[in-house]
């Protein structure tokens, strides 16, 4: 089997360092950093989550992130995908790998078949936030919750590339609410927590109290980098993904710098990664139907928490039409000044 492209290799390792890449002194830093953050006192998401820089955060991927931004070196080729939780990176990981990786593998062996697309795309604030000193990945393809103003500045002053995807804001909250509820503690069948109602959920979402929230406000952040630096910034909406997938797919191959040649758009290369990606086949293999997955420290669930439907205006299934109409008139408030445009409305 042929090695995946454009290997990353983002650090050495130090004797004088720990394996994460950071000294005693250094995380003890961070922990007198999260000591003094505001926290939540319910576990409304099945884990506590700190404000950090705005934004909320579950302790894990928090520490993941004072690490990545002190010590994380992207190469120039890397391609940084960004999202908010359930606003597409499954399937956004998915169509990327695909991408650079069709030269090396056939249909029947490319690894999406074998391994979750989280397993072939890394979090930078979980297994590279863990060590970014040491982290050596296959494939120049690192995803992210983080917020823009929150990436570590090594990554803005690297001039790699961002592909940004977001999402109607009524079918993230019932997704995200959807996704909690498949997590339970470590070692316990059935979780023992108590389960948010999703009209808690929804509350806490309209509040900007949810993981890498407030959604408003991260959207923003990508938006805003993307009008300023169009050129290395990609910014999709995950509804305009499903109703142009071809387009898109073309679209994000020339901007990563693997476009398409015509003798593959002929072969249908094209179609084929979209098929091997679609949630049809995704969500249809061994290797996402089941098996554990710990999703942070001390949570776990199964690899088919990532694919529940996939569709868009689910939302209509959950949310009452006032809790549509809300979210509509918040969306307005906010971006009112942006010049973004969702095209959402309370009903559709």
């Amino acid at each position: 089997m042929e090695s995946y492209p454009s290997k990353m290799n983002h650090g050495t390792e130090s004797n004088e360092k720990r394996d994460d890449g950071a000294d005693p002194e250094t995380h003890n830093k961070y922990k007198e950093i999260i000591a003094t953050l505001p926290r939540s006192n319910i576990r409304h998401w099945k884990v506590d989550l700190y404000q950090y820089e705005g934004f909320w955060f579950p302790l894990q991927p928090l520490e993941g992130l004072l690490l990545a931004q002190d010590y994380f070196k992207p190469q120039p080729n890397d391609v940084i995908l960004s999202s908010l939780p359930k606003s597409g990176t499954t399937w956004l990981k998915a169509l990327t790998f695909a991408i650079l990786t069709r030269s090396s593998f056939g249909e029947s062996t490319n690894p999406l078949l074998s391994r979750s697309p989280h397993d072939c795309v890394p979090f930078l604030e979980l297994e590279i936030g863990s060590n970014p000193q040491n982290f050596n990945s296959n494939v120049s393809l690192v995803a992210t919750h983080i917020p823009y103003t929150s990436l570590p500045k090594s990554i803005i002053s690297s001039g790699c590339k961002i592909i940004y995807i977001f999402r109607d804001p009524k079918d993230v909250i019932v997704s995200l609410w959807h996704f909690s509820q498949k997590l339970s503690p470590e070692g316990v069948q059935t979780s023992t927590t108590e389960d948010l109602d999703l009209k808690e959920a929804f509350e806490l979402f309209c509040e900007g109290v949810s993981i890498a929230g407030s959604y408003w406000n991260h959207v923003l952040g990508y938006w805003r980098a993307s009008l300023e630096s169009p050129e290395r910034i990609l910014f999709i909406k995950y509804e305009n993904l499903k109703n142009e997938t071809i387009y898109y797919v073309k679209k994000m191959a020339e901007f990563m710098g693997y476009p398409f040649s015509l003798e593959e758009e002929v072969n249908g290369v094209v179609q084929n990664i979209i098929n091997l990606c679609s949630f049809e086949n995704l969500s249809s293999l061994e290797v996402n139907q089941s098996g554990p997955r710990q999703f942070l420290s001390g949570m776990v669930g199964e690899n088919n928490a990532f694919f529940r439907k996939g569709r868009v205006g689910d939302w209509k299934n959950h949310l009452t039409p006032e809790m549509a109409t809300r979210l509509y008139q918040i969306t307005e408030q906010k971006l009112s000044s942006s010049g973004l445009t969702l095209h959402i409305s309370a009903n559709a």
